[in-house]
C-alpha cells in the first residue's frame, strides 16, 4: 500500500500520521493499546492482514492478504457524549457516499454497522468510545472492507462479497482510503 498517496489525502487530522502493519492481530485491538495518546490524534493504522481482526459481538472479521482494507482511526474529539448518538451510522453513511462518489456504486446500510453490495456484506464498522465523566478520552474507528477479495472462507462465502467480486474489476485500495477518511472527517465531533 502506498502511504505517501494516502498521506496526501484532502484532511486535517485523519491520516496525516500512520501506522501501518504487514500483519497484526487486530489494528482495532493494537489501537486500545495506544489511544490514549493525545499525539496519536487522527492516528490511522493499517494492515494488510489480520490474524484475529474483530467485528461486533465478537465475531471475527476476515482480511485476505493484500486485496481489502483494515483500518482504525483513533480520534480524541472535544465534544460532548452526547454528540456522539448514531456516530456509526453517520460513519455507514460516509462510507456509502465515498463508493458513490468514486464508482457510482449505491451501497445499502444494514443499521447500524454493515454495508451491503447487492445483498452481501462488503464492509463492517466497529466504533469504541471510552469516556471519563462527560469527558471523551478516545474514539476509535474500525473499519473493514472487500475490495479485492475473490475468495472468502467458508463460513462467510455466501454472505460476505467485494467490489471486484461483484464487478470483476481491480480497485486501488489507496483511492478507497482516501475517499473514505476524507468523508469521515466531514462528520462533526
Amino acid at each position: 500500500m502506498n502511504l505517501e498517496k494516502i498521506k496526501n489525502a484532502k484532511t486535517k487530522i485523519i491520516g496525516k500520521k500512520i501506522e501501518y502493519f504487514k500483519e497484526i492481530e487486530s489494528t482495532h485491538l493494537y489501537a486500545k493499546r495506544i489511544a490514549e495518546n493525545e499525539n496519536n490524534d487522527g492516528k490511522l493504522l493499517l494492515a494488510e492482514v489480520q490474524t484475529g481482526g474483530i467485528g461486533t459481538k465478537g465475531r471475527s472479521w476476515y482480511t485476505g492478504y493484500g486485496k481489502n482494507i483494515a483500518a482504525t482511526i483513533i480520534l480524541h474529539p472535544k465534544c460532548k457524549v452526547d454528540k456522539l448518538d448514531n456516530l456509526t451510522t453517520k460513519i455507514a453513511e460516509k462510507i456509502r457516499d465515498a463508493i458513490y462518489e468514486l464508482y457510482g456504486y449505491k451501497l445499502e446500510i444494514k443499521k447500524p454497522n454493515d454495508l451491503m453490495f447487492k445483498g452481501k456484506k462488503i464492509c463492517g464498522i466497529l466504533t469504541e468510545i471510552h469516556t471519563q465523566g462527560e469527558r471523551i478520552k478516545y474514539l476509535l474507528i474500525s473499519f473493514g472492507f472487500n475490495v479485492n477479495e475473490d475468495k472468502f472462507p467458508d463460513e462467510t462465502k455466501d454472505i460476505a462479497t467485494s467490489l471486484k467480486k461483484e464487478t470483476g474489476k481491480e480497485f486501488t485500495r489507496e483511492e478507497i482510503v482516501d475517499k473514505i477518511i476524507e468523508k469521515l472527517e466531514e462528520i462533526e465531533l
